[in-house]
């Protein structure tokens, strides 16, 4: 074999070396470039996946908050509602203790009316001797008043006597109400009790009013304000 023989063979060996050199190195390259492509999506996909949850946190707390400051305004809401609810009901109390002030005005209905109080009064205390505190200016119809109740459960007969029955002329009920005046204040009516001031009984018209109002309350809500078909069907 001669140089030129040689040198051909050698360069056909460096040419395959070669070639094979570039192929592995193509290859190496291709898979390289898969796995970094790979390790890419990965990369990405965790990162859409952290996004997404700090996202959906986000969210959710946005959520909450707009529910909580939601529910604070149904709140106020409700509040606005039964403040007004309350108001509109006092509102009836005040114009019922308005027209309580006129009663005293009308001398007969009022002495029927004192008489009817004293016989109830009379019977709730269960004793046959009473003490009558009324208004100063009330004194006379009181008067009359106790006069005529003492006849109609001396009729009755129920203790076997009649009725002992003192009208205190000392101390008064407190007037009523009065324009720039704003201590207690009474619309008529009496207070009664036993001889010995152990029981006492309020039958004053402020008294029997809240009284009224404290056992119908509830009635004249559901009247004034009865339940939506919305409310109703929760």
């Amino acid at each position: 074999m001669d140089e030129m023989e040689v040198k051909k063979q050698v360069q056909q060996m460096v040419h395959f070396i070669r070639q094979e050199a570039e192929e592995k190195a193509n290859e190496i390259s291709i898979s390289a470039e898969e796995e970094f492509n790979i390790q890419k999506l990965q990369l990405v996909e965790v990162e859409k996946k952290n996004i997404r949850e700090e996202y959906g946190k986000k969210e959710r707390i946005v959520d909450v908050q707009k529910k909580i400051e939601l529910s604070k305004l149904m709140n106020v809401a409700r509040l606005k509602v039964l403040q007004a609810q309350d108001d509109l009901v006092q509102g009836m109390k005040d114009a019922a203790e308005r027209q309580l002030m006129n009663v005293s005005l009308q001398p007969n209905a009022y002495v029927k009316l004192l008489d009817a109080l004293i016989i109830q009064g009379f019977f709730r205390l269960n004793e046959p001797s009473v003490q009558i505190r009324c208004r100063k200016e009330d004194l006379s119809m009181v008067n009359e008043a106790m006069k005529l109740a003492i006849a109609s459960i001396t009729t009755l007969n129920v203790f076997g006597v009649t009725p002992i029955m003192d009208l205190d002329k000392k101390n008064f009920l407190p007037n009523p109400p009065q324009v720039g005046f704003y201590g207690y204040t009474c619309y008529g009516g009496v207070v009664m009790a036993s001889k010995d001031g152990c029981i006492v009984l309020d039958n004053t018209l402020d008294a029997r009013l809240e009284i009224v109002f404290k056992h119908l309350h509830p009635e004249i809500r559901k009247r004034l304000f009865p339940p939506t078909t919305t409310m109703a069907t929760k």
